[in-house]
Order: structure tokens, then sequence, then C-alpha cells
């Protein structure tokens, strides 16, 4: 596996987010226990179910882990520059002054808050290493257009 780009604030949401599956196994494991004394286990759904949903957690723990070891965090700097790392807005230059907000990151943390933009969207591609004022094309499946970087400053922490 290849090392990528991750946030601070990624990077401190995964170590949170391991914490909270670690949290829930226990319990996990005593619904387990619980289900398999009541018998047979070929016919006892509890015990699958339970089974099913401790295994789930495991595996996204290993996941998570493995974010971990091949995340690279990145240094953000205050200088400007739309990096990962940094909350930009936007505003379409089809659209009549409204902006959007979002958080600059990393592949694997697109998905964390609704605000975060990935690097590798069109989107995101195009805005990166612009400062604010830059009209940045955007090379989208659905054609090309164009964007306004108004501002670009540094991201806080994901809630």
């Amino acid at each position: 596996m290849d090392y990528f780009d991750i946030t601070p604030q990624g990077m401190a949401w995964l170590a949170a987010e391991i914490e909270r599956c670690k949290a829930k196994r226990p319990a996990l494991i005593k619904r387990v226990a619980a289900a398999a004394a009541l018998g047979d286990r070929s016919e006892n759904a509890e015990y699958t179910e339970s089974k099913r949903e401790l295994r789930g957690l495991e595996g996204r723990m290993r996941f998570l882990d493995k974010e971990m070891r091949y995340g690279q965090v990145v240094k953000v700097a205050d200088d400007g520059v739309a990096t990962l790392g940094k909350r930009v807005t936007i505003r379409f230059s089809d659209e009549d002054g409204d902006e959007d907000e979002y958080n600059l990151v990393g592949p694997a943390e697109a998905e964390i808050t609704e605000e975060n933009l990935t690097s590798v969207s069109p989107l995101g591609a195009a805005i990166l290493n612009h400062k604010a004022g830059d009209t940045c094309t955007v090379h989208a499946p659905a054609g090309d257009y164009d964007v306004v970087l108004s501002a670009v400053t540094l991201m806080g922490d994901f809630n």
C-alpha cells in the first residue's frame, strides 16, 4: 500500500474513531458470549448476528489502524495557499454570489464530514495551490466550469 497525505485533524479523527470502536468492543464480546450460552449455535440468530457485528467492528478497527499507519501527516502553513488542511471559500461563477465553504483534505478524510472536499476530486484538484482571488477552471466529467477562490484559512477540527 502506498502512503497518502492526511491532515492533522484527519489523523486525530482516526485515532478517536479507533478509541470509540475499542469502547464498543467489550459489550459486543459479552453479547456474543451470552448468545453462545443459549445453546445450539447453528440455529441461533442472536449469536450469528452478534458475531457478525463483532467481526464488522474488528474489521473497521483494522482498517482504521492501517489508515493511521499509511497516512503521512501534512504540515499546514498559514500562507494563504489552498493546500491540505485549509478551509476554502469558493463561489461558483454561474451562481448569484452564493459561497460555499469546504475543508480541503486527502482522499482518506473525504467522508468524515459533509464539508470535506478531497484534493483528488475535480473541484479540489482545480483549486489546489491557488490563492484567494484566483479563478480556477474545474474539469469535471459533465463539462468544464469556473469557480472563484474567495478565501483560504486554516481548517478547524472535525466535529
